[in-house]
């Protein structure tokens, strides 16, 4: 059978921490999108494992696979293997021959486009790695692939045909010397063929590359389990969450099917578990009704001179969560939960369970607030609207509920779900109520043993 994990957010809302939850009765954890921008933190036995690309299981030593969705940088990819090994673990990781690879040159030009966007405040928020420019080659039909690194002839062959392109583009559009560059050899196509000719031996001498579609079939077919997780969240999908302020992939739970070359029948006929974090976070700009406070160059309107009424518990929030960027370390614009976000989320991705995280972060407030509905001109909306200028426009209608106290959060999630505080549970049970999808787990700390759980995928 399949579990896939899905972000019902923006983003950070926990996912490798379930993955690495429920990993265990997994043989095999497959990544369907993105790349090295998305960033998993897993705490195992005391160890921090920060993770950007290889999927979450790496830590339960199950067998990860990058999907044909995703888009690799082998220079990430490697170093992180590498230090995953100087950590004492043997990561299995297996390649789709499919995916198509972050050259150089992409990061390059994303870090570019974004200054370019940012004098007309149009920046999206990208972390600079080449994300963006590597989807926008696939779909021109001028990407470099896995397999493409396999066989020298091939791979020289690409890179003679859209190298020049690139320089043209940066020379001539962005006006650019590709001399004055930090790393012109991005733009040098010997350079890049020696490079990653040697990427493409090591892949092969590891066994690395694959057929995804066939790989996950054949080990379904051979009775193993096999867990799919998505990066990012659902509010940053490229179809369905908030454009322009989204990602270059669909982390919602179809892109699962398209990104790993299973089924759609497979995906559905299993469970696919939603993560929600207990408030809200963002990194960029783009609509949050529900903000706190706000993050100068993110927050539309905010600068460091701004001091808004709920400041302080947005910077209180955010330390007690640790909510800065994995990858980048910036920090993440703060909001209290959006319910009409979830309720999109529900209906784009078929959620049959929840795992909500971090109700430990809110632990000792007085009042937790929801953002229940939606008033967008003088109507009431409990989803989000389908356009960005309209969500924009939107006024959170908020929902009190009483606070709970800071307990030994330990002690709580080895005892079970009635050990958690009462009205966590009435915030808890209001959630899963208006969602009509149960609680599978509870999120009550950082690590693997700091999780209540309700319910097993897997059983």
């Amino acid at each position: 059978m399949t579990v896939t994990i899905v972000g019902s957010q923006l983003g950070d809302e926990g996912k490798g921490g379930v993955v690495d939850l429920y990993g265990e009765a997994a043989d095999v954890v497959a990544r369907y999108q993105g790349g090295d921008n998305a960033g998993h933190t897993v705490v195992h036995d005391g160890e921090t494992y920060k993770l950007s690309l290889v999927p979450s299981g790496a830590v339960r030593g199950k067998v990860g696979v990058l999907g044909n969705g995703c888009v690799v940088n082998p220079r990430t990819l490697f170093d992180e293997i590498n230090t995953l090994q100087d950590q004492g673990l043997d990561p299995d990781v297996r390649v789709a021959e499919r995916a198509h690879v972050i050259l150089p040159f992409h990061r390059v030009l994303d870090g570019i486009e974004e200054e370019v966007k940012s004098e007309d405040d149009q920046e999206v928020g990208t972390t600079g790695r080449g994300i963006g420019p590597t989807y926008e080659d696939k779909a021109g039909r001028r990407g470099v692939r896995i397999g493409d690194l396999l066989e020298p002839e091939v791979l020289r062959e690409q890179l003679e045909y859209v190298v020049p392109q690139k320089r043209a583009l940066v020379e001539d559009v962005y006006g650019v010397d590709i001399d004055d560059l930090e790393d012109p050899d991005a733009f040098d196509v010997d350079a890049l063929f020696e490079e990653f000719r040697d990427f493409g031996r090591r892949l092969e001498e590891e066994n690395m590359a694959v057929n995804a579609s066939a790989f996950l079939t054949d080990a379904m077919a051979n009775g193993e389990n096999v867990m799919i997780e998505g990066a990012q969240g659902t509010l940053i999908d490229i179809d369905h969450g908030n454009y322009p302020y989204v990602t270059s992939s669909n982390p919602t739970a179809g892109g699962a099917a398209t990104g790993t070359g299973l089924s759609p029948g497979v995906i559905g006929d299993g469970e696919i578990i939603g993560i929600v974090k207990a408030y809200l976070t963002r990194v960029g700009s783009g609509p949050l009704p529900t903000e706190l406070g706000g993050v100068a160059g993110d927050t539309p309107g905010y600068d460091d001179d701004s001091d808004g009424p709920d400041e302080e518990l947005a910077t209180y929030i955010r330390d007690e969560g640790g909510e800065y960027g994995t990858v980048t370390g910036r920090p993440r614009r703060v909001g209290w939960l959006d319910m009409p976000m979830l309720r999109h989320a529900t209906r784009v991705n078929g959620f049959t369970g929840l795992a909500i995280n971090h109700i430990d972060v809110l632990a000792g407030l007085d009042k937790v607030r929801v953002g229940h509905s939606y008033e967008l001109d003088g109507d009431e909306l409990l989803t989000i609207p389908s356009t960005t200028e309209q969500w924009q426009r939107c006024e959170a209608s908020l929902r009190p509920f009483d606070g709970w106290p800071e307990v030994d959060w330990a002690e709580v999630a080895n005892e079970g779900y009635d050990a958690i505080p009462e009205n966590a549970r009435t915030y808890l049970e209001y959630v899963a109520d208006e969602l009509d999808v149960p609680i599978y787990a509870v999120g009550v700390g950082p690590g693997r043993e700091e999780t209540v759980v309700v319910e097993d995928p897997h059983e």
